[in-house]
């Protein structure tokens, strides 16, 4: 099994320390058919685990690259420039949650947790600092390559370009990626840009979660709802809009959510 330092593809691979990767490079590099495969990295401190995962991801053609604990994950994602990090919660060093804290003060790439059944607060807080999504264990491979398949299909076929959202105060420039509160920019995750802009294309219409896991992850993606409410709190607490009393996303209890339209 090779680990951060030797990144592996389906065909061969390659000794020596991984390539140093810009977040432009792995940008385009995934969103071009003739770019380089997409990068994986697993995270784990389970040897069969790792073995099993990496073995199933190099089957789809991807890069993998290994690590056991959290030190050796951050240098990992600074160095390679993973496209996608598969993060047990449960290291050695630092734990899985600190480790998705200090990724997103460097690095956009998408991060999946693995969590045990009884560690559901834990999958709060992940996604809370900054992960896209969770699966718990015991888990399916296949489901595994499914959810990595959602995700990177998302940076390939991106957003539609629109203008700023009608909500009064929130500007959402899709063409741009960017999202202002009164002209002040805030700052979201990939996702969390993709779930406010799915939202923002029709101010006042109720996008239930159903359709948002259509719109956001693509067609057939299974996942618990309470994946998109804890995005849907974190979004909110960005943007300072209080769920109590919201200025800009409404909750429509047992369907979904919508954001506001201007008035006047």
């Amino acid at each position: 099994m090779l680990d951060a330092t030797a990144p592996s593809s389906a065909s061969q691979s390659t000794g020596g320390a991984p390539r140093p990767t810009d977040a432009g490079e792995a940008e385009r590099a995934a969103t071009s058919s003739v770019g380089r495969q997409p990068r994986i990295l697993v995270v784990d401190d389970e040897p069969p685990i790792v073995d099993l995962v990496a073995s199933y991801l190099a089957r789809e053609g991807w890069e993998v690259a290994t690590a056991a604990d959290g030190p050796a994950a951050l240098d990992a994602v600074r160095s390679w420039g993973p496209d996608v990090v598969v993060l047990d919660l449960m290291l050695p060093g630092i734990d899985g949650i600190e480790v998705c804290r200090e990724m997103r003060l460097f690095s956009d790439a998408y991060v999946l947790m693995l969590t045990a059944r009884s560690e559901e607060i834990d999958r709060i807080v992940g996604l809370t600092v900054g992960a896209d999504d969770y699966l718990t264990k015991p888990f399916s491979p296949r489901e595994l390559v499914a959810r990595l398949k959602a995700l990177l299909r998302r940076r390939r076929q991106g957003v539609a370009a629109a203008g700023p959202s009608p909500v009064a105060g929130l500007a959402v420039d899709e063409g741009r990626r960017l999202v202002r509160v009164d002209g002040a920019e805030v700052e979201l995750t990939a996702l969390e840009f993709d779930i406010l802009a799915a939202l923002s294309r029709e101010p006042g219409i109720v996008v239930a979660r159903s359709r948002l896991f259509g719109l956001v992850w693509g067609d057939g993606y299974v996942a618990d709802d309470h994946l998109v409410d804890v995005h849907i709190a974190n979004i909110r607490r960005k943007l300072g809009d209080d769920p109590a009393s919201p200025r800009f996303i409404d909750t429509i209890r047992g369907v979904g959510y919508r954001v506001r339209e201007a008035t006047g």
